[in-house]
């Protein structure tokens, strides 16, 4: 009977069931006790019994899933709004074969959560409010975004917890396939809690809304700058900064997502003592992508110079014929110094990099991503001089073997940073409040695009193969989360962000001078 309950209910559902009921009657009398389990059982038999005559259960016998996509079984229609309890929510494949859309049992809300203190946001999170503050006194209307279409990849829009997208263009490889499978993932984790909204996304690297651009009302350009969404940003930009498709996974390059990738990458460190290490800064990447790279390649070891640094080109091509061997990331913590250097804008590699306890050699950058601006200098990692790299490397990597324990805590506090503030939980919780900041300015009521198509979870992974189902599989949020997000901390104040560039600035100054008195010293 059990057993046949659970294929009623499910099994999660089962034994809410079971203890919803059965607790309250463990406190009663035995003689009651039995005379209720009694009713219980007749119950079950009736609920059996009505499963028999239900015809759909005899439309067919089991389908085996297909090759490639996860085995999902969800008969049971939940609640629109659910209780904050642990709850797994498997892909309904059947639901969307079946009927061709969206399943509709994923709950639309959970219940508010008991008051009580939550955690702060990581420091990082006040990025937020700088990155939106163009549109902070105006709103950001429909015609804004319009204009933001015009280099977009899709335009996203969330409506009563549903995703809807209206495609563009298609981008590079699976950066927008990714992208929009880690939205999915946060109305999964918090469903009811991402507003409706309506926003252009463009995927490429380069950030292309200047400035400069003439906006505001005594401008040319007098619908304010558009909103535009992607992966990076710099200093004479205003694009909008968001995690970047990597955390979910990279199929191409055989990129597991974050969650699993950190923990090995953790376990990695512990391979190899800091001290027994290969006493070189490493770096092993694809130079073909950017003109610094290649200029990079120059600080090899060679019969004239040894520049104390250990540089590869990595061939994706030949990597992949090959298995990835070559490439696994957290079998890479065997150098002291690893190098992080910007590719034809900023890298998703840096997370990486900084994740092993090494010292991050950091060439100067001209991007950042949503977590980099917290980032500082000489406490998170040692800045490089760009255009000197090769005589900045060798300075770098003798200081640190002649400051070992200096080196040593330096690549430690990154690594700890990596681990500790950019865990998937984090990054969920900057997507929500991004999202949630950014909707508070529309001065429009989103609506659904005729060309536009709902997304769900099952669309996108009960139809993918490969790599991408695997990595969909690893990356799928099971239900809604029973932590609250943190509290995102107050934005800078004038003084206090100028105190912030400022400090850093002056850490890399400092640097600088002492690379300048130790290359005059050995010119002497």
């Amino acid at each position: 009977m059990q057993l046949s309950l659970q294929r009623w209910f499910g099994s999660g559902a089962f034994r809410q069931l079971v203890e919803t009921i059965c607790r309250p009657l463990m406190k009663l009398p035995s003689r009651s006790s039995a005379v209720i389990f009694s009713v219980l059982f007749l119950l079950g038999g009736a609920l059996i019994s009505t499963r028999l005559l239900d015809s759909n259960a005899f439309s067919g016998s089991a389908r085996e899933p297909e090759p490639g996509k996860a085995l999902t079984a969800s008969r049971i229609t939940l609640p629109d709004k659910i209780p904050k309890k642990h709850l797994e929510i498997p892909l309904d494949c059947t639901a969307l074969n079946r009927t061709g859309t969206c399943p509709s049992n994923y709950p639309r809300a959970i219940e508010e959560e008991e008051p009580g203190p939550r955690s702060t946001c990581p420091e990082y999170f006040r990025w937020i409010h700088e990155d939106l503050r163009a549109w902070a006194h105006t709103g950001i209307t429909r015609e804004a975004v319009e204009t933001a279409k015009r280099t977009a990849n899709f335009r996203l829009v969330i409506v009563n917890g549903k995703a809807y997208v209206e495609r563009y263009q298609k981008s590079f490889q699976t950066r927008d396939v990714f992208t929009l499978w880690g939205i999915l993932q946060l109305l999964r984790r918090y469903p009811g809690k991402v507003p409706d909204l309506e926003l252009m996304f463009d995927c490429v690297d380069w950030p292309v809304v200047g400035k400069s651009g003439g906006y505001g009302e005594n401008g040319p350009n007098t619908t304010g700058p558009p909103p535009l969404f992607r992966y990076c940003g710099d200093d004479r930009t205003l694009d909008i900064v968001f995690p970047d498709w990597s955390f979910w996974g990279w199929p191409e390059i055989n990129l597991k997502p974050w969650e699993g990738l950190q923990k090995e990458l953790r376990e990695g460190n512990t391979k190899k003592r800091w001290m027994e290490r290969e006493a070189y800064a490493y770096w092993k990447g694809n130079p073909a992508v950017a003109e610094t790279r290649m200029d990079l390649m120059k600080c090899n070891v060679s019969e004239e110079h040894d520049w104390n640094a250990r540089v590869f080109a990595q061939d994706w091509v030949k990597e992949s014929q090959q298995g990835y061997k070559q490439s696994d990331l957290a079998n890479q913590c065997l150098h002291r110094y690893k190098i992080y250097i910007e590719g034809s804008a900023w890298s998703v590699s840096q997370k990486y990099i900084m994740a092993c306890d090494s010292l991050t050699l950091i060439v100067k950058p001209h991007y950042y991503d949503f977590f980099t601006r917290s980032l500082v200098p000489v406490h998170h990692y040692w800045p490089i001089q760009e255009h000197d790299k090769c005589k900045s490397i060798k300075f770098a990597v003798d200081w640190g073997n002649s400051h070992k324990h200096k080196a040593q805590e330096i690549g430690k506090a990154a690594s700890s940073f990596i681990q500790d503030e950019l865990k998937m939980d984090y990054v969920y919780d900057y997507m929500l409040h991004l999202l949630t900041q950014y909707s508070k300015l529309l001065t429009f009521k989103p609506v659904v695009p005729k060309g536009a198509v709902e997304l769900c979870s099952e669309s996108m992974a009960c139809n993918a193969a490969g790599l991408e189902n695997k990595f969909m599989m690893e990356s799928l949020v099971k239900g809604p989360s029973e932590r609250a997000p943190c509290t995102i901390p107050p934005p800078y104040d004038p003084p206090s962000l100028s105190a912030v560039l400022r400090r850093n600035s002056n850490s890399i100054k400092q640097v600088e001078l002492w690379e300048k008195r130790y290359w005059d010293n050995q010119n002497k």
